[in-house]
């Protein structure tokens, strides 16, 4: 038997969480467990109904999500959390991964990804959705003259859109340290990707990298 990928969603319209409940239910290995109007219950409740995923809106009555997050922090998690915000701002994205979020999508695009992120947010992922994606990467990409500012994705890449900023900012000389500040993900993650992307392409170092970055025109040589 199959177990369920139990989910708690948090979000003060109701309609909301109708709506996820209903798209949600429509994936057979995921099962709502609860859910939350206000943020003063949370930790309790995602930990009494043993919640593995947390859905949870920023703009909550009593405790905003970012005080949810911090009270996880503190006590230590007990599920993974994904953000579904209105905003899109940087700063806010930034603050609510380094409070150990693992994921981070926009009320716009929770229709369309929201099944995604959960399934890959439970593989131990992070997650962003594409608006969120493109507005991290515009950051650095405007200050780095080397980097191909269209930054297309080779036809027929073996790579994840995910591995090939990797492959792009490993190229450029970023740290494993610097790259998991630029793309909003854990250094952890970041070595996953480094040692997933060399397997895929047969490289032992760095240098394979670079070469596989100027070819398929990520970056000017």
């Amino acid at each position: 038997m199959t177990h369920k990928i139990k989910i708690h969603l948090a979000d003060d319209h109701l309609v909301l969480i109708d709506g996820l409940t209903n798209l949600l239910s429509t994936v057979s290995e995921f099962e709502i467990v609860g859910s939350s109007s206000n943020g003063l219950n949370i930790f309790d409740e995602v930990t009494a109904n043993k919640a593995q995923i947390l859905v949870l809106d920023l703009s909550m009555p009593e405790k905003d999500g970012i005080e949810v997050l911090k009270e996880f922090h503190q006590k230590g998690y007990p599920c993974k959390v994904i953000i579904l915000s209105s905003y899109d701002d940087l700063k806010i994205i930034r603050e609510v991964m380094n409070l150990g979020a693992s994921g981070y999508l926009t009320k716009k695009c929770a229709g369309e990804n929201i099944i995604e992120a959960i399934e890959v947010v439970n593989q131990g992922e992070e997650y962003f959705c594409n608006s969120v994606r493109e507005k991290i990467f515009n950051t650095f990409t405007e200050n780095n003259p080397k980097l191909n500012k269209k930054n297309i994705i080779p036809e027929n890449s073996i790579l994840t859109c995910r591995e090939l900023e990797i492959v792009t900012l490993i190229s450029l000389e970023y740290s494993g340290k610097e790259i998991s500040e630029q793309l909003f993900i854990s250094t952890n993650t970041v070595e996953t990707h480094r040692k997933n992307i060399m397997k895929k392409l047969q490289t032992k170092n760095t240098i394979g990298l670079v070469k596989y970055a100027i070819k398929n025109n990520l970056i000017k040589s």
